[in-house]
């Protein structure tokens, strides 16, 4: 199902099944004159979906043996939505303005970990410094963090609704809380002008009873008792979100609804004329995501209209991404002004200005693969990179498309500096006994509407594939791994002419690597043996000051150790004013496992251990039992959470101020 090069787009026009106002029609023209060709109509786009379609089904569904997925009540592809985040030495986690010298326990608060610095990205707790909201469960807390009492409590969804993955994004007085997915009402049942529904007695989200499959996005009034004031479902998957001041960008990706019997008893070539058949007599509805948008207790529904969707030069028709924009300085969620492209996608990264959605095709050709050993097509191992305009508060404005080959390990393989988009991937197979994998850095220019290729520097880390990325300024740092951990730095300064300036090997792997300032790197991932075995959880502390001689000045080793860090970087603290690293941590050991927040502090010399906090739910079965997901520091309090509760740590003395269990 891989894309082509994207050399340009055509609108797709005509007529709509719902009340989002049609945009300008040369809203989206490129900056080079590019004519959009538009479609006739909306019966001639659909005609042109069912034929790209056609191409593609096959006895079981999508796919020579239906392994691209459709919804029969069911997310598309599956994809996970990347490993995520964290930033430069601006500041990921920075201090806020008003913090204190390095060494002093002074004011000021740690953000989320992002990717890049005023780019915030969604996760479970968030903080202004006036207040701590997490979200767990399906129920919405909020803390005072000078009081240390727990001042707010929402239900936002019944039993069953709600999870591990349930995030938020934070501003003023409101949080957009982001269900990843629940069962929700048929957009046909709503109430397209008016009516709606009462809603629940608790003041948490309204519940529907079937329809909708995909995320369910809760806007909360926090002014007060925390609210519900706005609520949106749409068809699909979430696949991430980002926000640059109150403009919210949520990015889903969706399939066509399209159900494939299995037919037991019939032959491979009756099943694929019958599934053939059903293509033929879907409809725009099956193939365009239906939303609703409840708001003062009103529904309307509708379904993004083809005059909102752009197709690029080729395309399959099993797949779609939609960019959703929300302002939260408003009271109302509305349509969420979609713009859709006739694509995949699984990763997102955003500098601020322009937004990115890149896609490969791994979860479909991987197990094939390696059941049988053999390396990818490389029409297979090709990742297809959109990028969108969202510099104005308005719709996102799709500009630009690129190819490169191999595969993203997550966003953080893609950063934008300087007018350039340098993104890393491996190519090749990484599995057997005789892996023939390499990997690359290219260097991209918007260039019209594609993304020119300008430079690359390929044959990193022959037989391995890439374990950590990170880019800071014009210098890209890449780890590579499969029995020792090549740090390759690579000079990006001139990027027609990228070149790697370093390299080091040490055993082990890096995950996750966050710029620690004045030539220093730090890393966690996981130490391993001369043969590559893993042997636990292991931070290192990278002097890269001189980019052709990085070394490791310190480690700090837990056997049998793994931290959420080392595939989801949000779980990383680094408060730069005490130079203090905060990760979770899981041992595993000849008894119960212990969950803790390790805290170390990296100084000139290396690290040192400042403390460790548990959340202990009291003595028996459970003791130890409840894992901490995410460190925060507001006014020199260490705040840790956990699916149980928050604990409130001192930083000076690391002794424990308070425990709020919410569990």
């Amino acid at each position: 199902m891989g894309l082509a090069l994207v050399a340009g787009l055509a609108l797709v026009t005509g007529c709509t099944a719902e009340p989002v106002p049609a945009p300008p029609r040369d809203q989206g023209v490129p900056a080079g004159g590019f004519r959009l060709v538009a479609f006739d109509s909306c019966a001639e786009a659909l005609q042109q979906l069912r034929t790209a379609a056609k191409a593609y089904v096959g006895p079981w569904g999508f796919g020579p043996n239906g392994d691209i997925r459709t919804f029969g009540g069911a997310e598309q592809a599956g994809a996970p939505a990347g490993a995520k985040r964290a930033d430069a030495a601006s500041g990921a986690n920075a201090a806020a303005p008003g913090d204190t010298a390095a060494g002093a326990a002074g004011p000021g608060y740690s953000g989320t970990n992002t990717h890049e610095a005023g780019v915030d990205e969604p996760d479970l707790v968030k903080t202004d410094g006036k207040r701590i909201v997490t979200v767990n469960q399906g129920k919405l807390y909020v803390i005072d963090p000078v009081t240390r009492q727990l001042t707010g409590e929402l239900k936002l969804a019944p039993g069953g609704f709600g999870g591990a993955e349930d995030s938020l994004l934070l501003q003023g007085d409101r949080a957009l809380v982001l269900l990843r997915e629940g069962w929700v009402g048929t957009p046909k049942d709503a109430v397209p002008e008016g009516g709606g529904r009462p809603a629940p007695a608790d003041g948490g989200a309204a519940l529907m009873p079937d329809g909708i499959v995909g995320p369910w996005l809760i806007m909360v009034d926090l002014s007060g008792e925390p609210k519900v004031i706005g609520e949106y479902r749409i068809d699909g998957n979430l696949v991430d979100a980002r926000q640059v001041g109150t403009t919210v960008r949520v990015v889903v990706r969706s399939a066509p609804r399209l159900n494939f019997p299995r037919r037991e008893g019939a032959t491979d070539g009756q099943r694929a004329v019958a599934n053939r058949e059903i293509i033929d007599n879907a409809t725009a509805d099956d193939w365009l995501p239906r939303y609703e948008v409840t708001s003062g207790g009103r529904t309307s529904a509708g379904r993004v209209g083809c005059e909102r969707v752009s197709r690029p030069a080729a395309y399959s028709g099993t797949s779609l991404v939609t960019v959703l924009s929300f302002d939260l300085g408003v009271a109302t969620l509305g349509a969420g002004d979609p713009v859709t492209v006739i694509a995949d996608g699984d990763t997102v990264y955003s500098n601020g200005p322009r937004l990115y959605v890149a896609n490969d095709q791994r979860w479909r050709v991987l197990p094939r693969l390696t059941a049988r050993n053999v390396a990818p097509d490389p029409r297979d191992e090709t990742t297809e990179i959109y990028q969108f305009d969202i510099s104005g508060a308005g719709a996102p404005r799709y500009v630009a498309a690129a190819s490169v080959p191999g595969w993203l390990i997550n966003q953080y393989a893609m950063s934008e500096w300087d007018g350039h988009l340098r993104v890393a991937t491996t190519s090749g197979r990484t599995w057997g006994d005789k892996p023939n994998s390499t990997s690359s850095v290219y260097v991209l220019r918007a260039d019209g509407t594609a993304l020119t290729h300008v430079g690359k520097v390929t044959g990193l880390g022959k037989g391995e594939r890439i374990y950590a990325v990170r880019f800071v300024g014009g210098t890209g740092y890449v780890v590579t791994f499969r029995q020792t951990d090549p740090l390759y730095t690579v000079d990006l300064r001139d990027p027609t002419a990228p070149k790697v300036s370093g390299e080091l090997k040490i055993n082990g792997y890096s995950a996750y690597l966050h710029p620690a300032g004045e030539g220093r790197l730090l890393g966690v991932g996981q130490e391993a043996s001369d043969q590559g075995r893993v042997q636990g959880t292991q931070l290192s502390l990278f002097d890269v000051s001189d980019p052709a001689k990085p070394t490791r000045i310190a480690q700090h080793h837990v056997k049998q150790g793994h931290s959420e860090a080392e595939f989801d970087p949000h779980a990383f603290l680094y408060w730069p004013a005490e130079r203090l690293i905060v990760v979770p941590l899981t041992v595993h050991g000849t008894g119960m496992p212990s969950n803790v927040a390790l805290a170390l502090r990296a100084g000139d010399g290396g690290f040192t251990e400042v403390g460790a906090v548990d959340h202990t739910l009291g003595t028996g079965r459970l003791e130890g039992m409840t894992t901490i997901r995410r460190s925060l520091v507001v006014d020199g309090v260490l705040w840790t959470v956990s699916a149980a509760g928050l604990k409130a740590t001192s930083l000076s003395t690391m002794k424990t101020l308070d425990w709020l269990r919410t569990a």
